[in-house]
């Protein structure tokens, strides 16, 4: 079996005037995906590697999850591939991973995320809200062979903020 987790970068701020890739967090988003990677924590993680997109708020949306789940960060590759909005290349880049990972976390972008969820999982989801969690699964021992899966779990902020 095979599970991805999705993981859209927190609130990021559109009030500096820097490239796309250095948005920073907003504090919403700092607070955000604290409530998300602390309520994900309390399950049984078994992710063997984490990959992140290098923009500046997918990077700092992936410190902190992994640092609340107790995650190695040595354990962590950031890749272009990430850096995506129409999901056709993280698809591609979850299709060549390596056969010995079971259990990956990835952190990126919309359209992207809600794209893929969509269409790899069981639910249709309107939109994965920043910060928002989604987690697949496949019954294929194969990353490449990776199609229709289950969608096992979905954390979404504001409904953790209740």
């Amino acid at each position: 079996m095979k599970t991805v987790v999705l993981v859209r970068h927190g609130k990021s701020s559109w009030e500096y005037e820097v490239s796309d890739k250095d948005r920073p967090l907003l504090e919403r988003g700092i607070r955000d995906i604290h409530l998300v990677s602390e309520r994900y924590s309390k399950e049984a993680i078994k992710l063997q590697m984490a990959f992140s997109s290098p923009a500046n708020r997918a990077l700092h949306t992936c410190m902190i999850f992994l640092r609340n789940t107790g995650f190695s960060l040595t354990d962590l590759e950031i890749t272009d591939a990430l850096y995506d909005f129409s999901g056709e290349s993280v698809k591609h880049f979850v299709r060549s991973l390596d056969d010995s990972l079971e259990e990956v976390v990835l952190f990126g972008h919309n359209y992207a995320f809600t794209s893929i969820a969509n269409d790899w999982g069981d639910q249709i989801i309107e939109n994965v809200p920043t910060s928002g969690l989604v987690e697949l699964k496949f019954e294929t021992t194969k990353w490449n062979q990776i199609e229709k899966g289950v969608t096992s779990k979905i954390l979404i902020p504001k409904q953790l903020r209740r």
